[in-house]
């Protein structure tokens, strides 16, 4: 009989980067809750500060050059190891795709898939030391719903978290290779401040959202069951 692998929470170093945001809070909360060793990261310090959640912080714009290695080489400043990486950070837009501006275009792909990608690359030699060391190293997206079904008014978005999605695949088929293992969440719509605070456009009148909490604790309870993707079916 084969035994099921899992992760053990409890004293894993792990580094949430958009700590501050609806999602990434609850997550930080629930993994703290079970024992992990956190660095908290995200833009705005004086939010970061206002947590109340233990745990190392740092602030940076995670796509600004120099801010991923040093988000990385905080959590392990502070900790000694990093088990895992989460990445929660995130901006969206609304409008036709005639309406929005380069810059707009240009910033939702920063903050939603290359910011990911250059903090993969900083996070993975650390990552890899924690499976030579016997961990079970980890690292986390949240594509959303989107990158299942690109929807109109949001293309633009659909597209990046597509992107970020579709990055994680080829990157998880490397990766596992090192003992690290991806997953990519997509839930549907999540009752955040996020679509309150667009790049561009107003947010049309969603239907009644997932909650942030039940979100958070499906995403923490597939890190503990080493689960390696989370459809939009699961939650």
């Amino acid at each position: 009989m084969t035994m099921k692998r899992m992760t053990d929470i409890q004293g894993a170093s792990i580094l949430v980067v958009g700590a501050t945001g609806g999602l990434g809070r609850e997550i930080s909360r629930l993994l703290g809750d079970r024992g992990a060793v956190l660095t908290l990261a995200a833009r705005d310090e004086a939010r970061l500060e206002a947590l109340g959640i233990p745990g190392s912080r740092v602030a940076g714009d995670v796509t600004r050059p120099g801010i991923p290695a040093h988000m990385v080489s905080s959590a392990l400043s502070a900790h000694g190891k990093l088990d895992g990486v989460i990445y929660a950070a995130g901006a969206v837009a609304f409008g036709a795709t005639t309406e929005l501006s380069d810059e707009v275009l240009e910033r939702l792909w920063q903050v939603n898939t290359r910011g990911w990608m250059s903090l993969l690359r900083e996070a993975t030699p650390a990552l890899a030391n924690s499976a030579q060391s016997g961990g079970s190293p980890f690292a986390v997206t949240l594509s959303g719903v989107v990158a299942e079904s690109p929807t109109a008014g949001i293309a633009a978005y659909s597209a990046v978290k597509s992107a970020l999605h579709a990055y994680g695949i080829a990157a998880g088929r490397e990766l596992r290779r090192s003992g690290i293992r991806l997953m990519d969440a997509r839930p549907g719509h999540t009752e955040t401040e996020l679509s309150k605070h667009p790049l561009a456009g107003v947010a049309p009148a969603f239907p009644q959202g997932l909650s942030p909490d039940a979100v958070a604790t499906r995403l923490v309870e597939a890190i503990a069951n080493d689960e390696k993707d989370l459809p939009s079916s699961s939650f």
